[in-house]
């Protein structure tokens, strides 16, 4: 059996652990920048508010129903997530991280007598330990726990958070219930295929005269879907995996002219981006570039450029380097910059650097590297950077609905006065 542990709106659910007179009032969550909502609590969702609706849109109906408005905190989610993840990992040690929110479990191997009573305490000890409210799916198979759990979430005055699908007869409900655009890895296009095929719910997609057409237009991700929905395990737990490319993207929170300013976000970008490549234990051949003016202003707005280092790197100093050197090379003096990111490939494990006769990466990076790893996993907060980046801001963004950092960050702790 599988289960699918969702937490609730979580950025909102976070916000209210430390701020519980939010709790049962109309709640948003903003994009970066400060741009759309990509949050909301069930009172904002009732009043009309969609989710993706741009701020400056919805500014004055967010003020006439005293919405509280914030700006991402993703020191704040991160941290509650991992939470999450380990209280999980005590109810089976077979834990697949989906996203910030979700996680499957698998109780491969496990007496549980009760999957509805062992669901429940995963809810119960979520919310007495962290406070952030959860729905448990549970099913056969990883697209069935879905389901579990979107019914769970639909009908939690019936099912309190938690639902199991563990005979035929609740798998044929569940199925005619859910429809085909609420099916895992259905999209808005392919459902618009579907329906036109008259394949309007997930029981018939798992129709047998449905069966060739689902195959010419999926191949054998639409077989597996089927085998799934019908209650046959195929989706294993899926192992993570170093990545293939890692980008650091960032629209600047006001627009830039100055090379100066330029170069501080890229190196800063570049930095991000070798730590992530330390991360993971890898190292990179090539990194790309770009920076984008407003593309409704000019007509030509996008700028990229590529370089491949002779010699695979996971150092801030030389992917910095490099990257303000190819800005040099595309910035065009007097334009207005709105975004700039850097992305590094031809990823390599560290263990498979080769060493090269001529060109070689001083040997003392890889010492200071590993210093400042170790000190930023200690205190949590990148504190010690290049002379080029900006001494007080990773992440220059306007944030000006942002929450306190409760749990990272030891000046926001929060304060208790008795």
């Amino acid at each position: 059996m599988y289960a699918l542990v969702d937490c609730n709106n979580f950025y909102v659910s976070c916000e209210r652990v430390f701020q519980p007179q939010l709790i049962g009032k109309p709640v948003v969550v903003l994009s970066n920048n400060d741009g759309c909502v990509i949050s909301r609590s069930e009172e904002a969702k009732a009043i009309g508010i969609p989710m993706g609706a741009p701020e400056f849109k919805f500014r004055d109906m967010l003020q006439q129903h005293n919405v509280s408005v914030f700006s991402s905190n993703y020191s704040l989610y991160g941290d509650l997530s991992g939470r999450v993840m380990r209280i999980l990992e005590n109810f089976t040690p077979h834990v697949e991280v989906y996203s910030i929110d979700e996680a499957f479990l698998n109780f491969k191997g496990q007496n549980i007598p009760d999957y509805n009573d062992y669901g429940a305490q995963i809810r119960k000890r979520i919310l007495k330990w962290i406070g952030i409210p959860v729905c448990v799916g549970i099913a056969p198979t990883k697209a069935l726990s879905k389901i579990a759990n979107r019914i769970a979430k639909k009908f939690f005055d019936h099912t309190k958070g938690t639902h199991v699908i563990d005979t035929e007869e609740k798998r044929i409900k569940a199925l005619k219930w859910t429809k085909i655009e609420d099916v895992w890895g259905i999209g808005r296009r392919l459902s618009k295929k579907m329906k036109a095929q008259q394949i309007l719910n997930a029981y018939d997609f798992t129709l047998e005269h449905n069966k060739a057409y689902i195959k010419k237009e999926m191949g054998v991700v639409g077989l597996r879907l089927i085998c799934e929905l019908q209650g046959l395990p195929v989706m294993e737990q899926e192992e993570t995996k170093p990545k293939k490319n890692i980008a650091v993207t960032r629209s600047f929170e006001k627009s830039i002219s100055q090379f100066d300013e330029l170069k501080e976000r890229v190196s800063t970008f570049a930095s991000v981006c070798a730590e992530k490549l330390r991360k993971q234990q890898s190292c990179c051949y090539t990194l790309i570039l770009f920076i984008q003016k407003d593309r409704f202003q000019d007509a030509k707005y996008h700028f990229q450029t590529i370089h491949t280092l002779p010699y695979a790197s996971n150092s801030s100093i030389t992917l910095s380097n490099l990257a303000i050197k190819m800005l040099d090379d595309i910035y065009q003096e007097g334009g207005v910059y709105k975004k700039a990111g850097v992305i590094v490939s031809q990823i390599i494990p560290e263990e498979q650097k080769q060493l090269q006769l001529f060109d070689e990466e001083n040997p003392k990076h890889q010492l200071l590297m590993k210093v400042i790893d170790n000190y930023h996993a200690k205190i949590g907060e990148r504190k010690i950077r290049l002379g080029n980046q900006d001494l007080q801001r990773t992440w220059k963004m306007k944030q000006n609905h942002l929450s306190k950092r409760y749990t990272t960050c030891i000046n926001e702790l929060m304060e208790v006065k008795c």
